[in-house]
């Protein structure tokens, strides 16, 4: 193996062990339906973008706990959920012993076959992995002709854990410590319930873009999901609404798989 190839192995083992560490707390924090972020604001977007699921074949990539996966059981696909975190799918196993749970990494997708999904789902998953470009071939190569993939990820722009807000809650500002343009690994600290540090990877966005098109996707649509009046009920309190009217957590993109990978 060459150096970055060596690099890349040693940041994949780097961030499973973590999130084997943080596996039970995670199962806490996003329970059976998913954290406030994607209840508020993203899910529905995935939603639209996902479609009728009904009897798809859905590769449910990165699928942590389970609670994904069981929605989307739930709504009729025939689902398969990946995750490398060994203790990640055996707390989903446990959970939903219904579902086909592998440990797998997105970036290789070992265990799948050429061409067997209708549908791959990527939920916050691409910012977490080392292997960007990897990553969306092994997509690209598990989908059917004119297979669909659907992408969230959080907002490379706008980084949640490095923004402040000032005390009157209407202005909001992001530090960045190296260039936007950069690729960079980053470790944020604990938030909320957790006490292990997170690993991350920072690309700009344009990055993400060309990974697609270089893995022979065609952009179908794109949106930052916020959150719609509709909803509003549903935030458990004022400041929870208001960050999720102001702050942009995330992007979602739905492509198609549209010409073999250059």
């Amino acid at each position: 193996m060459n150096n970055r190839e060596i690099e890349e192995t040693r940041e994949i083992d780097e961030t499973r062990d973590l999130w084997d560490r943080i596996a039970d707390d995670w199962r806490v924090q996003v329970g059976a339906t998913g954290d406030s972020n994607r209840i508020l604001n993203s899910d529905p977007v995935l939603w639209t973008f996902a479609g009728n699921v009904a009897g798809l074949t859905v590769l449910d990539a990165g699928c942590g706990t389970g609670y994904l996966s069981k929605q989307l059981r739930e709504r009729g696909a025939l689902v398969t959920g990946i995750d490398f975190s060994e203790r990640m799918i055996a707390i989903a196993r446990r959970q939903y012993p219904g579902i086909e749970f592998r440990v797998d990494s997105c970036s290789g997708l070992g265990t799948v076959h050429d061409a067997q999904f209708d549908l791959v789902i990527a939920n916050y998953v691409l910012m977490d992995t080392p292997d960007l470009e990897g990553t969306m071939r092994a997509f690209h190569r598990v989908l059917r002709a004119g297979g669909l993939a659907v992408v969230v990820f959080c907002h490379p722009c706008f980084p949640q854990g490095r923004a402040t807000v000032a005390s009157n809650g209407e202005e909001i500002n992001y530090r960045w410590s190296s260039s936007y343009f950069d690729r960079t690994k980053c470790v944020d600290p604990p938030w909320a319930h957790f006490t292990s540090e997170f690993i991350w990877f920072h690309r700009p966005l344009s990055d993400y873009w060309k990974a697609f098109k270089a893995s022979g996707f065609a952009v179908l649509d794109f949106d930052e999901p916020r959150i719609t009046e509709d909803r509003y009920h549903l935030a458990p309190n004022a400041r929870k609404l208001n960050n999720s009217k102001m702050r942009p957590n995330s992007v979602a993109f739905k492509l198609q798989k549209s010409q073999p990978a250059k």
